[in-house]
């Protein structure tokens, strides 16, 4: 196997938890299409957690688990608001707008990763002529796709602004968890508390090999959600491997400590890079992602050192540091950048 990389939480294997729930479920047959044991105890799993009668789903991925849920609160002459680098308007393939038939993603400014009460109102309340998409719905990325999170000021006043509009509130939860980790906050607090409607709460992310969770806090928005499921080819017939990850991680703790020692890798190595010459943070390290600003030649070092790592968002590079990041490892990688950043100092100071 090769070396641990830290450009995606993607590339994490599955957690012992998830993993042995798997397992678990295994082992003999179930009913079909979610009306087995499992399904409805991660769905129970989920009520206990967000303290509510919340209606559940899983669904393989967050593409699905996005666009479905923006569909379900849409109609195609409908439009969405979302920040410019919200996961929805960047990374979907244009899936969010496929699923609704057509409603259209009204995009904030790309001067901000978040979207604030003024730049929702801008945009909902531009115009209110027939010719243009009527405003229905609001989205939050909860980490934004540069690892800001929103606090529960932020979310609670534009929840506020959304019941005054008229719009429904969504919540991209990809790493759901590790916004409830950087807010030392509880699941509920950070939802339907604050005025969410709906939640997408990761689980591949989390420490699953694959599933999302779409959960309803409000039971009338849930209306035909498993028929619209079933139509874009998200209802899994053997629904218990869907489901049994979540109870590993739900019933564990294991969603939280996973997010929480992703949170930490991250913090880790910010504070290591901390003076490092030539090197500086994009954003803020508020979840499990850090953002670097060096100089080309010292991101080429680190390439022929074998990292790898992407540079999509805002021209630096990301690392990403999921559940089962070695701390050696974070360490080294650390290591490998002041090592890179004090070469190319000395080659200039060379010259």
């Amino acid at each position: 196997m090769s070396a641990q990389q830290f450009a995606s939480d993607n590339y994490a294997g599955i957690c012992p938890e998830a993993w042995a729930a798997m397992a678990r479920a295994n082992d003999g047959s179930c009913v079909a299409y979610g009306d087995d044991e499992w399904t409805a105890r991660a769905a129970n799993a989920f009520r206990d957690l967000f303290e509510t009668d919340c209606e559940v789903f899983f669904v393989f991925n967050g593409t699905a688990a996005n666009s479905l849920a923006l569909a379900s609160l849409c109609q195609s002459y409908h439009s969405v608001i979302c920040a410019a680098s919200a996961h929805v308007e960047t990374d979907e393939c244009g899936a969010p707008e496929f699923f609704s038939n057509g409603s259209k993603l009204l995009v904030a400014p790309s001067s901000s990763t978040k979207l604030t009460p003024q730049t929702i109102r801008a945009l909902a309340t531009s115009r209110s002529d027939i010719h243009f998409p009527k405003a229905r719905v609001v989205t939050l990325t909860q980490p934004t796709e540069t690892g800001l999170v929103y606090s529960l000021d932020e979310i609670t006043a534009i929840s506020a602004l959304c019941r005054e509009l008229g719009l429904k509130l969504h919540m991209d939860g990809a790493r759901f968890a590790h916004a409830c980790a950087s807010l030392g906050c509880t699941p509920a607090e950070m939802t339907w508390k604050s005025g969410v409607d709906v939640l997408c709460f990761g689980g591949t992310k989390n420490g699953m090999a694959v599933g999302e969770a779409v959960i309803f806090f409000d039971h009338a928005l849930a209306a035909d959600f498993d028929y619209r499921c079933k139509q874009a080819g998200q209802l899994a017939s053997k629904m218990r491997f869907l489901s049994a990850p979540w109870v590993g991680l739900l019933e564990s703790g294991a969603w939280l400590a996973n997010a929480r020692h992703g949170n930490g890798c991250a913090a880790r190595l910010a504070n290591a890079l901390s003076g490092c010459p030539g090197v500086e943070l994009l954003f803020p390290v508020e979840a499990n992602s850090v953002f670097l600003k060096a100089p080309e030649p010292v991101l080429e070092a680190l390439r022929q050192r074998g990292w790898r790592f992407y540079t999509f968002i805002g021209g630096g590079a990301r690392f990403m540091f999921a559940w089962d990041a070695r701390l050696d490892r974070v360490d080294e990688l650390a290591a490998d950048i002041r090592a890179a950043a004090a070469r190319h100092v000395g080659a200039n100071e060379a010259r």
